[in-house]
């Protein structure tokens, strides 16, 4: 297998799809030429200071509310160090080896931008840790999103020093050990450099991003759930009518109407049913309208991490060419934590009008399809605990979905009096996304199931194609057995996105 490309950093045209690459692909990075000429500059200037009695934020003096506090000269590099063990505090699960190369990349790219006044000595550093695969453990719990997430991103850096644990080539041992097994050697901080690597709200966007690269894709899966749901249910077309959505022209919405009407698309069921009734239920009628809204919601949040995996968000920020630090507030986390916030809102909804279709699915008085669909039910359950499992997952989606960044709490002796909670937000969100993803991969078995009850009818050339992938790896249900193998072989397959390339192979990329 030919390697991947390095991706080349220079601060301010990173993409997802190299966050794709690097974090999945286990591409190698690099710097930019530019990059190298505009970290060397700053750190220039910054040396400088740390060698004069100028007063000068985190550089000659100390943090937070002790900012008052002037630092002696020989003592510049140790309040570095200082800072990453006391703020390294973290508690909980470490974050997974995604979500934790997601945050070594973004890291990175900041500081390359050249603001932030970290050599590039300790720059490399970070980078032959993550090309190394040497990965930082970080608790996820500890941050407070402003200034940054000081706590997780103190243990990401503490592993530069050899110290702290790290999960290397599948095992968990010290820092140290590992950068001696991968030929590095522990560095020792310059002046700025703890402040730099600590500073910012890199862990929060690193979450997001990944939330947004998948949770886009999961968009398109929910259209294709929600398409073998309702020709399962002998559902009509006329909510899909493309004049109606011309008269309400918001993006995700069209969109989502137009994926349905491509998804069944010479549909056989539609066909023989359609003038059966005029209109259904909401959980199928309303889809371009539910769905469509998250994706709108999606779209928004998705360029807002955009501007921020390219952003530069800590303090205080260094410009050389006017030889000035600048104390701002591009650590505080609101960009990120409104957009979390939004992220999960908007992705529990969309597990919540597939479980009330897996209800209607599972109803044979709402459905006329078999009880729980599964032959001889009274004998059997079918399905019936499933849609159990979606409420469950619902419900629970319901309390996470709560905002976090409406709430804030002072820290650091009131200097830091507003705080986003963004790193909260991310990590629900991202629990949000998951949970939907195990409703989708319930209700994509059960509209298999069901479609296979309407004998002699084809379904739609997406349904088609959907339910034939799910079929390839998992039976039709005959009679009751083990279901969770079911479900969590199901949820693989949404994980590795072969169901949506089945589908899209057929009848093109959908919107």
């Amino acid at each position: 297998m030919t390697a991947a490309k390095a991706i080349i950093l220079d601060g301010q045209s990173l993409t997802l799809d190299d966050i794709v690459k690097v974090v999945r692909g286990k591409a190698k990075i690099g710097l930019s030429k530019s990059a190298i000429t505009a970290v060397k500059k700053a750190a220039a200037v910054v040396n400088e200071w740390s060698r004069s009695n100028d007063i000068v934020y985190g550089i000659t003096t100390g943090f937070g509310k002790l900012a008052s506090i002037k630092i002696s000269p020989q003592d510049r590099q140790k309040l570095q160090e200082n800072l990453l063990l006391s703020h390294a505090c973290g508690v909980g699960e470490a974050f997974s080896e995604e979500i934790t190369r997601a945050v070594m990349l973004l890291r990175i790219n900041t500081l390359s931008r050249g603001f932030s006044g970290i050599s590039l000595n300790t720059l490399q550093g970070l980078i032959d840790l993550l090309n190394a695969g040497i990965h930082p453990v970080i608790p996820c719990q500890g941050s407070v999103g402003s200034s940054g997430d000081l706590c997780p991103l103190s243990h990401l850096a503490i592993a530069l020093l050899g110290v702290g644990d790290v999960r290397y080539k599948g095992r968990k041992m010290n820092a140290g050990k590992a950068l001696a097994a991968a030929g590095l050697k522990p560095l020792k901080l310059e002046a700025k450099e703890g402040l730099a690597l600590n500073n910012g709200t890199t862990v929060m966007t690193a979450i997001a991003a990944l939330c947004v690269i998948d949770g886009l894709k999961l968009a398109k899966l929910a259209d294709i759930a929600a398409s073998m749901s309702i020709e399962a249910m002998h559902g009509v077309p006329y909510a899909f009518d493309p004049r109606t959505h011309a008269l309400r022209p918001f993006k995700g919405q069209g969109n989502v109407a137009l994926n349905l009407r491509r998804i069944m698309n010479n549909s056989q069921i539609v066909e023989k049913y359609k003038l059966d009734r005029v209109q259904d239920a909401y959980s199928m009628r309303c889809v371009p309208q539910v769905h469509g809204a998250s994706r709108d919601a999606f779209d928004f949040i998705r360029s807002s991490v955009e501007i921020e995996i390219n952003a530069v968000t800590d303090n205080p920020l260094i410009f050389p060419d006017d030889r000035e630090a600048l104390s701002g507030g591009n650590f505080h986390g609101q960009p990120m934590a409104l957009g979390m916030d939004f992220f999960g809102i908007a992705m529990a909804e969309i597990a919540s009008i597939s479980e009330r279709r897996q209800a209607r699915l599972v109803d044979s008085s709402l459905s006329d399809l078999p009880p729980f669909l599964i032959p001889d039910s009274g004998l059997n359950s079918g399905y019936m605990i499933p849609q159990y499992t979606s409420a469950a997952l619902v419900s629970e989606n319901k309390v996470l979905a709560h905002p976090s960044c409406v709430d804030s709490i002072p820290t650091s002796a009131n200097q830091e009096d507003h705080v986003s909670m963004g790193g909260y937000s991310a990590r629900k969100a991202s629990v949000i996304l998951d949970n939907t993803r195990k409703v989708l991969a319930i209700e994509f078995l059960m509209g298999a199931q069901a479609l296979d009850f309407n004998e002699g009818l084809k379904p739609g050339d997406g349904t088609v194609a959907a339910r034939s992938f799910i079929r390839k790896h998992i039976k039709f249900l005959e009679k009751d057995e083990y279901l969770h193998p079911l479900i969590m072989k199901m949820y693989s397959l949404l994980i590795e996105e072969e169901l949506l390339g089945a589908v899209e192979s057929v009848i093109g990329r959908l919107d």
